[in-house]
């Protein structure tokens, strides 16, 4: 099993949890002396990789060997205005969030389909359902993996390969929002990283389409944004989530 974007507190919790169900992991990252504590615990293999490297991604894939499950969990925030954006910083953002995960897929797929067997996981947002302020970038990238995901799922059906999506909401402890020290509007409520990574594990288990990983209010008012995004734009400049937005474009600009 490859695991992206493996360095962070959601893909450890992903890493443990998958550990524990069995799988023989092997963790990329860019940081990997931040993996080798974690690589030691769970017996996993240890691959550096920068996703918004093209070459990287070429030699990853090539080093991997056959690999029977993809969670595709690497992602940068992609906030703030999008004329704050240099061409270099869209790119990585666009490369990361979108391009390497579909690199992958198209890579290892077809090994999948020869065997029989295998799944895509991919590790998408709520933001990949409804817009929200100060997130060009993300949402794009969220809602082209989301649409990517869904097509591929249909594709893949008949030849055995399994794909899911996996859409966290506001994460507490760990992950982009929780590492922005951002604050949330009173009633909007979090999941945990281990919220998440029962949820990854289980949409390959059962092979389920997609998985929101965030409370019922929260999930409501996503569903309620796409079908009324105007209408949704509205409601949340009252309740402070453009502030909220502001607070994590501004935190976030360094990890562009």
């Amino acid at each position: 099993m490859l695991l992206t974007g493996a360095t962070g507190g959601i893909g450890h919790a992903v890493a443990r949890e998958l550990h524990g169900r069995g799988a023989r992991l092997i963790l990329t990252g860019r940081r990997v002396e931040v993996l080798q504590e974690l690589a030691a615990e769970l017996g996993a293999q240890v691959l550096a990789a920068d996703l918004a490297d093209r070459a990287a991604v070429d030699r990853l894939l090539g080093e991997v060997g056959e690999v029977d499950i993809l969670v595709a969990n690497a992602a940068l925030p992609g906030t703030g205005p999008l004329e704050s954006y240099s061409t270099e910083e869209l790119d990585r953002v666009l490369d990361v969030n979108l391009r390497a995960p579909i690199v992958m897929a198209r890579a290892l797929a077809p090994a999948m389909a020869v065997r029989g067997g295998g799944h895509l996981l991919f590790v998408s947002s709520l933001a990949g359902k409804a817009a929200t302020a100060q997130s060009t970038m993300y949402n794009a990238t969220k809602f082209g993996l989301r649409g990517f995901a869904l097509a591929l799922r249909t594709d893949l059906r008949a030849r055995g390969v399994g794909v899911s999506l996996v859409c966290p909401g506001f994460i507490r402890d760990a992950g982009l929002f929780a590492d922005s020290g951002a604050s949330l509007p009173p009633g909007v409520g979090t999941r945990s990283p281990e919220d998440v990574a029962r949820a990854v594990a289980e949409a390959i288990e059962r092979n389920r389409g997609e998985v929101d990983v965030a409370p019922l209010p929260l999930r409501a008012g996503t569903i309620f944004a796409s079908v009324a995004p105007g209408l949704a734009a509205s409601f949340t400049r009252v309740t402070g989530a453009d502030k909220l937005a502001d607070s994590l474009a501004a935190v976030q600009r360094d990890k562009r």
